[in-house]
């Protein structure tokens, strides 16, 4: 099972990333720069959660084809809906493997 801790580590060593906890955090920093993919949570620190930033993102035109892997701790199959219809391409609910996740994000920008 990968922490947050623990992919960002692994994640860093393979892509070039940028690290997120909030929308507010989203707007300031990163909504001008066009990104391969996005992994979003569910849970983000501030007033929106991951599902209403995906949908923001999703109407932004830079990011409009950006693919957003949904990566979570929230299992439940409500969870898991909420996310599909929020706009995420695939959810991912932890407990995954490192190599699920790496196969996931390559899979997802073609690499």
């Amino acid at each position: 099972m990968l922490s947050q801790d623990a992919m960002r580590t692994l994640l860093h060593k393979i892509y070039e990333i940028d690290y997120c906890d909030s929308a507010e955090l989203f707007y300031s920093r990163f909504v001008d720069k066009k990104y391969d993919i996005i992994l979003m949570d569910i849970s983000l620190r501030g007033e929106k959660d991951g599902l209403q930033l995906t949908q923001e993102i999703k109407e932004l035109p830079l990011h409009k084809g950006t693919p957003i892997l949904c990566v979570t701790a929230h299992a439940y199959s409500r969870d898991k809906k909420n996310a599909y219809d929020a706009g995420v391409d695939f959810y991912m609910s932890k407990p995954f493997s490192k190599d699920v996740l790496i196969n996931k994000i390559n899979e997802l920008t073609s690499i």
